[in-house]
């Protein structure tokens, strides 16, 4: 928002210098999140739902023990998501997560987030946007571990251009009192607030499911089958909770996958294949298909084409933010297998293009499609020159 306010003098508007009030956002936050919490009670009530608000365990395949009752099913399914992890480090107590984040009862004026992946980068972007002095720490070579290798370095390039202090291969050691961070190079530095955004893990502890004989990961993930199936027959999980594909859609998708194999009569397997994705990081980031690492591990030779350039808004306000497109395809079919952006609205773009990437569209049908003019969505289907 604050990009915007700042681009909107280039096409001549006159804007007083903006103020934002942090309680209003967080007042306003917590009313939609009660609406949308409501909604869904309302659809479960209205289709016969019965809801117990109590903790609840697993006491044996077919029964649950929630607070003082036991209720008994045919099928019981695990669907408790994920947890944010600390590392062990000293006054790591001193930190928070993103379960706290939204929570704050003030901004801080100095902020370290520690991490490189979804979370981290976007609430490194949030806060910087909010006017916060924002460190992000990162003990690994790249952000976004796993996505394409260009996409992490890019976006660390426009982050830092934005302010955003980039600290790679850096990692803390110790928080004292007061926020006194050590890094492991020795360097110390202070903050009003430290982030970690150092990874999720399955949220399975105390339901009871090593004891009934429910198969758990190193991690704590319940292990599944391709029909989300446990180890044990009448117990299923979906979700963050089998930390296959972490991402809300993917969990709903599951879900209705299972329910058409329970009820449906059509035994049916999630599909994890060529799921998109948006990073909502400042600028954005979207990706869909293989990256170009796991194309040429997968298949071998790949053809590769992207464009780096400076959209039309920023070249009025003079800003210095780019627009990356990336196409990896498969050289023997010319099967475009992977479509990436950092730009605005990069989640938009990517989720139309994910439909030809899952229809298994191949680089000439893209080069017969006329683009839209002026967009910067249009690049997909210009782009004619191949990478060295």
């Amino acid at each position: 928002m604050r990009d915007e306010i700042r681009d909107a003098a280039a096409f001549g508007w006159t804007i007083a210098e903006p103020s934002f009030d942090w309680k209003t956002l967080l007042a306003n936050k917590d009313r939609e999140i009660a609406r949308l919490n409501g909604v869904y009670e309302r659809i479960l009530l209205n289709n016969g739902v019965k809801i117990f608000r109590d903790r609840a365990s697993i006491l044996d395949p077919h029964t649950v023990k929630v607070g003082d009752k036991h209720l008994t099913a045919k099928h019981i399914l695990v669907a408790t998501g994920s947890w944010p992890s600390k590392p062990t480090i000293p006054g790591r107590e001193l930190a928070i997560t993103s379960n706290e984040a939204f929570h704050l009862e003030r901004l801080p004026r100095r902020a370290l987030v520690v991490g490189g992946g979804y979370i981290a980068v976007e609430f490194a972007s949030i806060f910087h946007g909010l006017g916060v002095e924002t460190t992000l720490a990162y003990r690994g070579a790249r952000l976004l571990r796993g996505f394409d290798a260009e996409l992490g370095t890019r976006l660390a390039d426009e982050m830092g251009k934005k302010g955003i202090a980039i600290l790679l291969e850096t990692n803390p050691v110790s928080i004292r009192p007061g926020l006194a961070v050590e890094f492991q190079n020795g360097a110390q530095e202070s903050f009003d607030l430290v982030l970690f955004a150092t990874g999720r893990l399955p949220n399975t502890a105390g339901l009871g499911l090593e004891t009934v004989g429910v198969k758990l990961g190193a991690d704590g993930a319940v292990q599944v089958d391709a029909y989300s199936k446990s180890s044990v027959d009448s117990i299923y999980a979906i979700g963050d909770v089998t930390n296959r594909l972490n991402l809300t859609p993917v969990a709903t998708a599951e879900g209705m996958a299972l329910a058409k194999t329970l009820f449906g009569g059509q035994p049916t397997s999630p599909d994890h294949d060529n799921v998109p994705t948006a990073v909502f990081s400042h600028p954005n980031l979207a990706t869909v298909g293989l990256s170009e690492e796991r194309a040429r591990e997968r298949l071998g030779a790949v053809d590769v084409y992207k464009t780096s350039f400076t959209s039309l808004r920023h070249t009025l306000s003079q800003g210095t933010e780019k627009i990356f497109m990336k196409l990896v395809v498969e050289a023997r079919s010319q099967r475009v297998v992977g479509a990436h952006m950092i730009g605005p609205d990069a989640g938009e773009i990517i989720q139309g293009v994910a439909i030809a990437v899952k229809l298994g569209a191949t680089k000439a049908q893209f080069d017969a499609t006329i683009g839209i003019h002026p967009t910067a969505a249009e690049e997909f289907v210009t782009l004619r020159e191949k990478s060295a």
